[in-house]
């Protein structure tokens, strides 16, 4: 019987789960992909009200970085007022049922 190898060195230049905790890792991230899954495309005051506790400073760094690392799209609309939507990005949208599972596993177990 074979082990899973997680990673040949865990935390290392090939590790997965490390490259996977390097774009969604921290407190607030996996918060907003899921926010973004349960309304859609939702505007920065959106996501501000709906998840509790998170400022603005870290709101708005959190989307910089997710829409650099490509899981986070933004698009202005040409209105005056400046209208900003923030939607998911495929790839964000293939990473949301793993999301679930630790959700589910996260009610069954803590």
């Amino acid at each position: 019987m074979t082990k899973d190898v997680i990673c040949e060195t865990v935390g290392g230049d090939g590790c997965g789960l490390k490259k996977v905790l390097d774009i969604i890792g921290g407190k607030w991230k996996i918060l907003i992909l899921c926010a973004m899954k349960n309304q859609g495309p939702m505007r920065y005051g959106q996501l501000r009200k709906t998840i509790v506790g998170i400022t603005n400073t870290m709101l708005a760094q959190s989307l910089k970085e997710m829409n650099k690392d490509g899981l986070v799209q933004r698009k202005q609309y040409d209105e005056m007022p400046v209208r900003v939507e923030y939607s998911l990005t495929p790839k964000a949208e293939s990473m949301v049922p793993i999301l679930m599972e630790l959700k589910e596993w996260g009610e069954a177990n803590l």
